[in-house]
């Protein structure tokens, strides 16, 4: 494998790892407290009615379904970690993947969390950093929590792919 298939494989797989750990917190928090994560689905029909060019909602729940909605809220979560190990990458150099910093990493998965708060809080009808959610100090807690792991899945995984040759 050449070296820029191999940073290829390496950065999809750093952000799946880390979305993946993510997705294992959010089932450990609905198992054990009850406590719901973001419905892909709606994800799914925000993104979906930005192709019609509708980037905003007032209850992305009241919006009408997209055929699919669920398939492409999964599929823009997976890309969207991608997405973020990729800007890492960018940002850090290829040579944070065989040399991951823990606190370099960690930190940027918690800056992460400007892309709900500021981006799909607002767009899917939850307000500026989920202003307009019942419990708002909540919610943005437990987003920041949530960003904190994907860093920490970020780490977790490049320090893992570090020890493999892909």
């Amino acid at each position: 494998m050449n070296a820029e298939s191999e940073l290829i494989l390496r950065i999809i797989l750093t952000g799946v790892g880390a979305t993946l750990l993510m997705d294992l917190w959010a089932l450990l928090l609905k198992h054990f407290f009850n406590i719901q994560s973001l419905n892909w689905a709606m994800a799914g029909r925000w993104i979906g009615h930005m192709l019609s060019g509708r980037f905003r909602h007032d209850s992305i729940a009241k919006a009408s379904p997209i055929k699919g909605e669920l398939q492409i809220g999964w599929l823009a979560h997976y890309a969207s970690g991608i997405f973020f190990a990729a800007l890492l990458t960018a940002i850090a150099g290829p040579e944070w993947l065989t040399q991951p910093v823990a606190l370099t990493t960690i930190i940027f998965g918690i800056a992460t969390v400007i892309f709900p708060f500021f981006i799909m809080q607002p767009g899917m009808g939850a307000g500026l950093a989920a202003s307009k959610t019942p419990n708002p100090k909540q919610a943005r807690l437990r987003s920041l929590i949530t960003h904190t792991i994907f860093g920490v899945g970020m780490y977790g995984a490049a320090l893992g792919l570090s020890f493999l040759r892909v």
